[in-house]
């Protein structure tokens, strides 16, 4: 089965931390980086399944988390909000390997291997039936589905990671769970 974080951080030291990354305390990001940063991976890598890719748009969204805070940005809650980053980060990143892999699929007649998990992202809580099951998700019902119950975010917060209202939200992740049980049975997985 797929877990999700313990939640060790709450709104009162985000807040705190945010504040301390507005007045340019280096240090204070660096704790929004060390707090924030295994979680968002671990969505990142589970979302596009390319180690390098999902690094890249972890990357990208702290940096684009860092000029937003600087410039005063000051999110009611930081998680959802820098989830709502790396979404739209893999959005990008996975659009951008799905051109390279027809690329290649057509050039050389074969996709590329499949690739181990980024370091610090326990490949052992996945089994291979689920990681398959998510795999074959559309891109937005596997976001949608990680989101709330890898990463159990509230359909709210989940709304506004994504800009998808709730009730569409709702309909992916029991359209993403109908489908996985679809091809778990299939498999004989169930």
């Amino acid at each position: 089965m797929v877990t999700g974080p313990p939640h060790t951080h709450d709104a009162v030291d985000d807040a705190a931390l945010v504040e301390r990354v507005a007045r340019g305390q280096a240090r204070a990001f660096d704790q929004v980086v060390a707090a924030h940063y295994p979680t968002c991976l671990r969505f990142a890598w589970r979302q596009l399944g390319v180690r390098e890719d999902a690094e890249e748009a972890v990357q990208d969204a702290f940096v684009r988390a860092h000029r937003a805070l600087r410039r005063g940005t000051r999110p009611r809650r930081l998680r959802p909000w820098l989830m709502s980053i790396v979404a739209n980060r893999c959005r990008s990143h996975g659009a951008r390997w799905r051109r390279y892999r027809a690329l290649l699929e057509r050039w050389r007649g074969a996709a590329p291997p499949p690739v181990a998990p980024p370091a610090g992202i326990p490949d052992h809580d996945v089994d291979p039936a689920v990681r398959a099951a998510l795999a074959s998700l559309p891109a937005s019902l596997r976001e949608a589905f990680l989101l709330h119950h890898v990463e159990e975010l509230t359909y709210e917060e989940m709304a506004a990671a994504t800009g998808a209202g709730v009730s569409a939200l709702k309909m992916r992740v029991h359209r993403a769970a109908a489908a996985l049980v679809a091809f778990l049975d299939d498999a004989g997985e169930g």
